[in-house]
């Protein structure tokens, strides 16, 4: 059985045949979904679709990119809409220097105000960054000292060096489908190294679809694929890094086993 740590059931692609993805992720093995959110006009519609399924569970955040139309949602506004029972995570957040949609200093403070909001409800963090190692890591670190929090790296690209800071830290990894493309021979070095007992998969989608569905809507039922890749990568059975990438997910998620 397969956990899709990353998906946006309600973006353009997806939400128009929700009940369709579905039941293709289902009829190959997903047994479990994160459905996560971004700006807050999308909070009640994530969590409305985890209501309705069993197998689907959402988070609350704000995505860096969305960080300058969002000043008003700190720590208590997240905390709040993470009593929800259907509720397992808090984010996306973080870093993007690469589109820099939002200004940086913005973004810096909203990342820390998810964590705080981590820390606070013992909800892990999904963290977002790109072209930004530096900064996350130094924020982790600081936040870190200031008090446990869970997280994990959603749809790693960054370095091997990057990757034992978040070990170190504590942090899951969560590999997408960018691993099986042909120019991501960095990330395969790095995923064939990471410790499974820390290793998450994910479709990221509608985005990313992995091969053989390049050029594809990415969808939930398409992390089969990466796991398959990531198994051969790693030399280990398919059914092993599937079950065991999901028994991570129920331990991070923690409250997607109440």
């Amino acid at each position: 059985m397969f956990a899709d740590s990353h998906c946006h059931l309600n973006y353009k692609g997806l939400t128009e045949q929700q009940p369709e993805i579905l039941a293709r992720a289902r009829a190959r093995g997903v047994s479990a979904m994160l459905n996560i959110s971004t700006r807050e006009s999308e909070w009640d519609a994530v969590i409305g679709t985890a209501e309705r399924e069993p197998d689907v569970w959402a988070t609350v955040g704000i995505h860096p990119h969305e960080a300058d139309q969002h000043p008003d949602v700190g720590t208590a506004k997240l905390i709040e809409r993470a009593a929800h029972p259907r509720v397992v995570g808090i984010g996306e957040s973080g870093l993007d220097y690469y589109y820099d949609h939002s200004d940086r200093d913005r973004q810096r403070a909203s990342f820390r105000a998810h964590i705080a909001a981590a820390r606070e409800t013992g909800l892990p963090i999904v963290v977002h960054t790109r072209d930004a190692e530096e900064d996350t890591a130094e924020i982790l670190r600081e936040e870190m000292g200031k008090g446990a929090y869970p997280g994990v790296i959603h749809c790693f690209t960054a370095s091997g060096a990057f990757a034992d800071i978040a070990l170190d830290l504590g942090f899951y990894i969560s590999i997408s489908g960018i691993v099986t493309f042909k120019n991501a021979k960095d990330l395969q070095e790095t995923a064939a190294r990471l410790p499974i007992g820390r290793l998450l998969i994910e479709t990221d989608a509608p985005f990313l679809a992995p091969v053989p569905n390049r050029g594809k809507t990415g969808e939930p039922a398409f992390v089969a694929d990466t796991a398959e890749f990531l198994a051969k990568l790693r030399g280990e059975q398919l059914s092993v890094l599937a079950d065991t990438t999901a028994a991570n997910f129920h331990k991070l998620f923690a409250k997607t086993r109440a």
